[in-house]
């Protein structure tokens, strides 16, 4: 058999392709709406990877104490303790509730960024940064839309 490099290419290009898509739909099954009353902004965002304008959300200047959830499923995210204004825009958080977000790397316009998705539903929130204060050093830069804030009795 003659393997040339234009047919190893070919077969390997064909490999590639078919790993990724095979992991983009894995991914993707994971994703699930809940919340039929989800907005069509809402369900872009949570499962299109859309964002909202900077600047826009409810949320920004929510000050009280309580929790933030997942507007889909309703899974506990962030506690107000960890909010703090950021200046960006979006509602902004030093640390997440123990395991409620997933994470994957993504490389869209043109950087590496951390990308979080609620580990219940999969519903996509923001990006997390290694910009923050406090002891995590972390930013979850959060979709208000994303969220539903309940507060504290």
């Amino acid at each position: 058999m003659n393997f040339s490099k234009r047919n190893f290419i070919k077969v390997f290009s064909l490999s590639t392709l078919s790993v990724l898509t095979n992991f983009k739909y894995l991914f993707a099954a994971t994703k699930k709406i809940i919340n039929q009353n989800l907005t069509n902004q809402q369900k872009d965002i949570m499962f299109n990877q859309g964002t909202e304008r900077a600047f826009t959300s409810s949320l920004l200047n929510e000050k009280r104490k309580g929790t933030y959830h997942c507007a889909n499923c309703g899974a506990l995210l962030f506690d107000s303790t960890a909010k703090y204004d950021s200046g960006t825009g979006w509602p902004s958080f030093t640390e997440a509730v123990p395991g409620a977000f997933n994470t994957k790397v993504d490389y869209s316009f043109g950087m590496k960024r951390i990308e979080y998705h609620c580990a219940n539903c999969g519903a996509h929130h923001g990006h997390v940064f290694a910009d923050g204060p406090g002891k995590t050093g972390k930013r979850f830069c959060n979709n208000g839309l994303c969220l539903i804030f309940k507060p504290s009795e």
